[in-house]
């Protein structure tokens, strides 16, 4: 009986990922249907079986959260996915599990409780599409992948969760010792905040609101934010609105928090769990983490997140895609052209 119904339940999910785009409640219009690969698990969304049957297997767990449509979902499929080391090493640690952020399927996570894909995902918190969590035996998440990674940092990734170092060591300081990346300059630029950072504001509230770079060095998309991004004129519209300071994610310069504590560059990229360079953390006026960005995006995303903390629409809009989709439109009727990609 078990055996028929996981016949069923592949048939049902070879349909159901080549109809993914008529199942979405909302998403970014695009002509591009995201294929899911045929060697993604396939599973009744019970993640307390999953992992069971994962463990006994001796892989882990990656829960696979996209939507039909997004341009870097795509590219985790079609680039990622097609590498044949990435591909074997996956296969060889990993049951994995897609789940549709706009989807009505039933999921049962590790506390028992029922939700439909898109409540789950905004249990989880997902902000942004593809998000990767890797989980461990127990079900906890060892590494959360915000958005795209390139194909030398999701390697890397996988070879962090499958090797199982999480206890030894922070992905950026596995990460930096698989490249090499130990040394070398960042990049400066004039609307950063001059050191020693003294971000403190809990106790007297600051007049804006506090964009905090993560970098490190000998990273590609940190040059890309700088060469690109930083140069769009609607990048430096929006960034004038904030307080910005860039951090070393691997540096040992003391600063102070946004709520008074003295630590490291590094301490404070490890408590505040950053796993991706670059990535840049939003705080109020008052020193609260209200959103941040670990991915990497490209200028109009990058605008989109900086708008959404700028204007507080993260108070009325908990879901940062609703917003994108939402600024998209709007800025089209405008007459003006959105790159998503």
């Amino acid at each position: 009986m078990r055996q028929a119904l996981r016949f069923c339940a592949a048939a049902l999910f070879a349909w159901a990922s080549t109809v993914w785009a008529a199942e979405r409640a909302s998403g970014l219009a695009s002509p591009n249907e995201i294929h899911l690969p045929d060697w993604f698990k396939v599973s009744f969304l019970d993640f307390k079986e999953d992992l069971r049957e994962a463990a006994a297997a001796g892989k882990r767990l990656m829960v696979y959260f996209g939507q039909d449509g997004c341009p870097y979902c795509k590219t985790l499929m079609e680039v990622n996915f097609t590498q044949k080391d990435i591909v074997e090493v996956t296969r060889k640690h990993f049951d994995v599990i897609a789940i549709n952020i706009w989807g009505d399927r039933p999921v049962t996570w590790i506390d028992g409780k029922e939700r439909s894909e898109k409540e789950f995902a905004a249990h989880l918190k997902v902000q942004f599409t593809p998000t990767l969590l890797f989980l461990n035996e127990k079900g906890e998440v060892v590494l959360r992948a915000n958005g795209y990674y390139p194909p030398p940092k999701f390697r890397a990734a996988l070879d962090y969760v499958s090797q199982r170092l999480e206890t030894r060591m922070s992905f950026p300081e596995y990460l930096a010792k698989a490249t090499g990346a130990q040394g070398g300059k960042l990049r400066d630029q004039a609307f950063f905040m001059k050191p020693p950072l003294v971000l403190q504001r809990d106790k007297v509230p600051a007049s804006r609101p506090l964009a905090v770079l993560f970098e490190q060095p000998d990273c590609a998309p940190c040059d890309e934010l700088h060469t690109v991004t930083f140069k769009a004129p609607e990048t430096l519209a929006l960034i004038q609105r904030f307080d910005v300071a860039r951090v070393n994610l691997l540096g040992t310069q003391p600063l102070v928090t946004p709520t008074g504590e003295r630590l490291t560059e590094g301490e404070w990229g490890r408590k505040l769990k950053v796993g991706f360079a670059p990535s840049v953390v939003f705080f109020d006026e008052r020193g609260r983490e209200v959103f941040r960005v670990e991915a990497y995006l490209r200028p109009f995303h990058f605008q989109t997140a900086l708008d959404y903390v700028a204007s507080k629409a993260y108070q009325d809009q908990p879901n940062f895609q609703r917003f994108l989709q939402t600024r998209a439109d709007r800025l089209r009727a405008e007459g003006k052209t959105v790159s998503i990609w």
